[in-house]
């Protein structure tokens, strides 16, 4: 989870970033890109499509900075204009695929990420690959629920905002990701002890 320290050095950024600091919207913009990058690789599977929405995201991000009251919002705020930026782009690759199949989001390469930062245990790592393969295999609103939580320290509030979904629902999807991820993963501890 985000450290109370963290929060309010976003906060600050923000704040600072509204009024004209230009070190600050840089360090801002350094902070939240891969987080943002990461989101959006994760809605649509194509890691050039992610930069591309995410720079157009931060394009939007800028602009509207001045007006944004909260500077506590913002994770939400962000994230729900990344999300909207995906989710046209993905209207308009279904409008000239005319039908063709439907995008199938890989995680591994910017997810992995996460695993990286983890510490030297082989053993953790090997657990860590083994969820995120799990990950790979959940239906898009489940992996972007599972994802803001666990990797992106959104609260559930906080992704229903994103998502534009109610807390409930932002609930079940989690609850739902999990079991599935439990099962697929006790599922492979079986395999591997058999």
């Amino acid at each position: 989870m985000q450290s109370d320290k963290e929060r309010l050095l976003d906060d600050y950024l923000v704040t600072a970033a509204r009024i004209g600091d230009r070190r600050a919207l840089d360090h801002l913009v350094t902070r939240w890109s891969p987080r943002f990058l990461r989101h959006a690789y994760r809605l649509l599977g194509d890691e050039s499509m992610a930069q591309d929405m995410a720079q157009e995201a931060w394009e939007q991000i800028l602009r509207g900075l001045a007006r944004l009251e909260d500077a506590r919002a913002f994770p939400a705020w962000a994230y729900r204009i990344v999300t909207r930026r995906c989710a046209r782009a993905i209207r308009q690759l279904e409008k000239h695929r005319n039908g063709q199949k439907a995008l199938a989001a890989d995680p591994t390469p910017l997810a992995c990420e996460a695993a990286d930062n983890e510490p030297a245990d082989s053993a953790r790592r090997a657990d860590m690959a083994l969820v995120l393969a799990a990950l790979k295999t959940l239906p898009g609103p489940q992996r972007a629920a599972l994802a803001l939580f666990y990797m992106e320290d959104l609260s559930i509030s906080e992704i229903a905002i994103v998502l534009e979904i109610p807390v409930g629902t932002v609930k079940t999807r989690l609850m739902h990701g999990r079991l599935k991820i439990r099962d697929i993963v006790k599922g492979t501890g079986d395999d591997q002890i058999g």
